[in-house]
């Protein structure tokens, strides 16, 4: 690919502002994308200025030294390309709205989605009261993309299905979204090793990091342990009311889960928590209807641009918004996954919005977000918070 196919949706995004020389903060972690991005924004003639924030977990009794190597790629990667760096820090902040609403999630035995969280409310909320609002356009190396219909921005998905984050994405508001610039998001995974290789970046043979958010390293289950403790429980499977083992709690476990439960004879599935009397229900795999459910309630959506009706009627040429007593054709996403799946929404004023999906979801969990789409999973519309599955 050249230079110039390389840069063109940057370019082209940045145009479209009336901008001739934005202001740029580019967030970087130390991996390969956000080296990446740092790259294609010098070439394409852009000076950003460069943020490393600092939110890890060692106060608070984990070890996670990774941070440190973090930040010895970054200011290489500052030192190279000549631009201003700033490490910040967002650790309260992080604790006091991130780790706070996973930890209060788990507890009462629903699925939290802390990266999304973490988008919305740290990196593209505290970042930008506190630095943010002094820029133009935040980058990132998020795989996502945004694309104009007219004049209306929306936040629109990467070409490649594997790597696409807009699920994560799906939390945040039109504000956030009309300064972001995601520089290697119209590429897939393996043309940004094969740019930072040739550019002789130090992150190009880095592993993409795993896990929760900022918390690098930490195991999951660790961090959960530590903030409710274990509490033993029995694990019933659902039939039959057989008392097949035990488990630790019933916060380390979400519906639909299919690993870990220490069970022989499987596979098993979670289908069914009892928060009250701490048991877990689970079901072998061959499909028994408890596991899946064709229809998803939440009670609000949040939605980025336009929602699904009002974009229906652009689409169709219309000068109105359809009305939203009449279901609109959608695909959407329950978990992080490279499928969509196709389905209706719906809205009422009583019980708020309902998708109709087309075929069974199996594992629906209640507190997990659904990300809405268009039909052609380009556009993503926004996503609601999962309050039902049947």
């Amino acid at each position: 690919m050249q230079k110039q196919d390389l840069i063109a949706p940057l370019q082209e995004r940045i145009r479209r502002s009336g901008l001739t020389e934005p202001r740029i903060a580019a967030l970087v972690s130390g991996g390969v994308d956000s080296s990446v991005v740092v790259h294609l924004l010098t070439e394409a003639g852009y000076r950003p200025t460069l943020f490393y924030i600092q939110i890890g977990m060692e106060e608070k009794g984990f070890t996670d030294c990774s941070w440190e190597d973090d930040l010895e790629i970054v200011r290489h990667l500052a030192h190279r390309y000549d631009c201003p760096l700033e490490v910040v820090s967002l650790h309260d902040e992080y604790w006091a709205n991130v780790v706070q609403y996973t930890i209060d999630t788990v507890r009462r035995g629903l699925t939290p989605n802390p990266d999304m969280m973490c988008n919305k409310l740290i990196k593209f909320g505290c970042f930008e009261e506190k630095w943010g609002k002094d820029f133009d356009f935040i980058a990132t190396g998020h795989y996502a993309t945004t694309t104009f219909i007219g004049d209306q921005l929306y936040l629109a998905t990467a070409p490649d299905p594997v790597k696409d984050q807009t699920d994560f994405l799906a939390q945040i508001n039109f504000r956030q979204v009309s300064k972001l610039l995601f520089p290697t998001g119209h590429l897939l995974k393996s043309e940004v090793r094969r740019i930072a290789e040739e550019a002789h970046l130090l992150s190009a043979n880095r592993k993409d990091s795993q896990g929760i958010c900022f918390l690098g390293k930490v195991n999951y289950n660790e961090f959960i342990e530590r903030a409710l403790g274990q509490k033993e429980g029995l694990i019933i499977e659902r039939e039959t009311g057989k008392i097949l083992g035990k488990h630790k709690g019933y916060w380390f476990h979400t519906i639909g889960q299919r690993k870990g439960l220490g069970l022989s004879g499987g596979p098993w599935f979670v289908v069914k928590k009892n928060i009250r009397r701490n048991i877990i229900l689970v079901s072998q795999g061959y499909d028994p209807a408890d596991q899946y459910g064709e229809h998803i309630g939440m009670e609000t959506c949040d939605f980025i641009s336009h929602d699904p009706w009002q974009y229906a009627a652009e689409v169709r040429g219309l000068d109105a918004p359809l009305s939203r007593e009449e279901s609109v054709e959608i695909t959407f996403k329950v978990r992080h996954t490279p499928d969509f799946t196709r389905g209706r929404l719906s809205y009422d004023p009583a019980s708020g919005y309902l998708i109709e999906s087309e075929e069974p979801i199996q594992g629906i969990a209640p507190g997990q977000y659904a990300v809405l789409y268009d039909t052609e999973h380009r556009i993503c519309f926004g996503s609601g918070m999962i309050t039902r599955g049947f």
